[in-house]
C-alpha cells in the first residue's frame, strides 16, 4: 500500500494597496522571500492583473500562491502575519486572505 501524499494548498489574497511605492519597497521583497522559504510558488496575480467577471470589482492586487500542503501554508501565514505587523503594512494595504486545500487530480 502506498501512503497518500498531502494535497497542495492554495493561498488566495485580495489586497487593496493604497501606497504602492511603500508596499513595493518595504514589504513585497520580504513577503516574496517568505513565499520561497515555505516552498510556495506564485501562480497568478500582481498589480492590476485581474478582471471582474461577476460581482464586485476586485482590489488593485490579487495573488494566487501554491504551497506543498496546508501545513506549509499555515506556517507561512504565521510568519507572514508577524512580518506584516513588524513592518506596519496596514498603513498602506488591507487584506482578505484565504487558504484552500487542493483536490486530487485524476
Amino acid at each position: 500500500m502506498h501512503a497518500q501524499a498531502k494535497p497542495p494548498a492554495y493561498l488566495f489574497a485580495e489586497i487593496d494597496v493604497t501606497d504602492q511605492d511603500a508596499y513595493t519597497k518595504d514589504y513585497l521583497p520580504k513577503a516574496q522571500g517568505n513565499i520561497e522559504a515555505f516552498s510556495g510558488k506564485r501562480l497568478a496575480g500582481g498589480f492590476n492583473k485581474v478582471i471582474s467577471l461577476r460581482g464586485a470589482a476586485p482590489p488593485n492586487r490579487v495573488v494566487l500562491i501554491q504551497f506543498p500542503d496546508m501545513d506549509a501554508l499555515k506556517a507561512f501565514e504565521v510568519k507572514e502575519q508577524k512580518l506584516q505587523a513588524d513592518i506596519g503594512v496596514d498603513k498602506y494595504a488591507s487584506y482578505r486572505v484565504i487558504g484552500i486545500e487542493g483536490i486530487e487530480q485524476k
